[in-house]
């Protein structure tokens, strides 16, 4: 059985920004690992479990709140797309 998934603020809890820590880019719990490396690996096809296990000192939710990191950041901008 799978345990619930936590609330979202639970999970944007883990993304700290510190200007001392990676030049204030969002990073997961002050570990050094910025967000947007996190998403590369995501986006360019890598599993969560490829990803845990090329950093073992990260979990899943960390991972999680990569993503809903960014989904709460696209809802702060209004993009514009430009077709080419």
């Amino acid at each position: 059985m799978n345990a619930a998934a936590p609330p979202t603020n639970s999970l944007l809890s883990r993304i700290t920004i510190d200007p001392e820590v990676c030049h204030g880019k969002p990073v997961i719990r002050g570990l050094r690992y910025p967000v947007e490396s996190m998403l590369e690996y995501l986006s360019s096809g890598d599993t969560f479990e490829e990803v845990l296990a090329e950093f073992p000192d990260l979990e899943r939710d960390d991972l999680r709140a990569c993503i809903e990191f960014a989904n709460q950041s696209l809802k702060l901008r209004s993009w514009q797309l430009v077709a080419a």
